[in-house]
């Protein structure tokens, strides 16, 4: 006769839920850091659909904030919003960063992308976008939308929040 019990569950243990900042050292901080790094450059790797707006202004954060001058760069996307690249496009100075339609035109087309996200680090620390924040998204989505690229949002990334042009309204 065969036996009919049922497997035994396993219980998820959490080995980081009673860790608290304050506990580590630094060499410990810098450790778990790049540990949460790696787990969020894995979720945008390319071919992997983007796992969901929290994660990625997460991963945007950790990877633009202790920059000390403005990044614009892009995400580009597939049909599936599956990531082909994640491209730092543009370097500034503390606040602000010239930004080139027909660079970020090129790059899209090369990669045969069907869509974008942008982003950018305010190193103010304010994430509020400004108007010429306003005014590049506004060229940058006209000029994609001449060869049928579309833009899914512009985020805004500082070392504490991201502000979201898709969520605010302002795309």
């Amino acid at each position: 006769m065969a036996s009919t019990s049922s497997p035994a569950k396993v219980k998820t243990q959490n080995r980081f839920v009673a860790i608290k900042s304050q506990t580590l050292s630094d060499p410990e901080k810098q450790s778990l850091l790049a540990l949460a790094f790696a787990v969020l450059q894995e979720r945008h790797q390319p071919g992997v659909a983007l796992p969901s707006p929290n994660e990625t202004c997460d991963y945007l954060r950790m990877l633009l904030a202790d920059r000390k001058a403005e990044v614009f760069g892009c995400l580009f996307l597939d049909n599936r919003h599956r990531v082909i690249e994640t491209a730092e496009l543009f370097h500034g100075t503390i606040n602000g960063a010239s930004v080139y339609p027909r660079v970020v035109v090129q790059q899209a087309l090369t990669l045969n992308a069907a869509a974008v996200m942008f982003f950018h680090n305010h190193p103010s620390g304010v994430a509020e976008p400004s108007h010429a924040d306003e005014a590049m998204t506004k060229r940058l989505k006209e000029a994609l939308a001449l060869v049928d690229i579309r833009v899914l949002d512009h985020i805004v990334v500082t070392v504490g929040e991201t502000v979201s042009f898709a969520e605010t309204g302002l795309l």
